[in-house]
C-alpha cells in the first residue's frame, strides 16, 4: 500500500486551473482499483492519496501521469507501507506482518 503526498509548487489559481483534469485522472484510477481514498490537505497546500497498485515503480508511473505533474503545479512524495491492520472495509488490502 502507498501514501502519495502531493505538495503544491504553484499558486492555488494555477492549481485550480488544472483541477478538472486532475479529477478525471483520479476517477480513472479509482475505476482501475488503484486508489482507495484521496483529498486535499488542510491547510490547502497539497493533497493525499491512499493507493494500492502493485509495486512502487507502478505507483510512481501513475503519479507521473497526474495532470498536476504535467502542468508543473505539484510534486509527489511516495511512501510505501505494509497495511498489517485495517478496517473491515479494507480487509482485502491487509498484508501479513513479517
Amino acid at each position: 500500500m502507498f501514501v502519495l503526498e502531493l505538495t503544491y509548487t504553484a499558486p492555488l489559481e494555477d492549481v485550480d486551473a488544472v483541477l478538472p483534469a486532475h479529477r478525471v485522472w483520479l476517477e480513472e484510477h479509482y475505476g482501475k482499483g488503484h486508489f482507495l481514498a484521496s483529498g486535499r490537505k488542510e491547510p490547502r497546500d497539497g493533497g493525499v492519496i491512499l493507493a494500492v497498485a502493485g509495486d512502487r515503480a507502478h505507483v510512481e508511473e501513475i503519479a507521473a501521469g497526474d495532470p498536476f505533474v504535467a502542468a508543473g503545479v505539484c510534486e509527489y512524495r511516495v511512501t510505501e507501507f505494509r497495511a498489517t491492520k485495517t478496517a473491515p472495509e479494507l480487509d482485502r488490502h491487509r498484508q501479513p506482518a513479517d
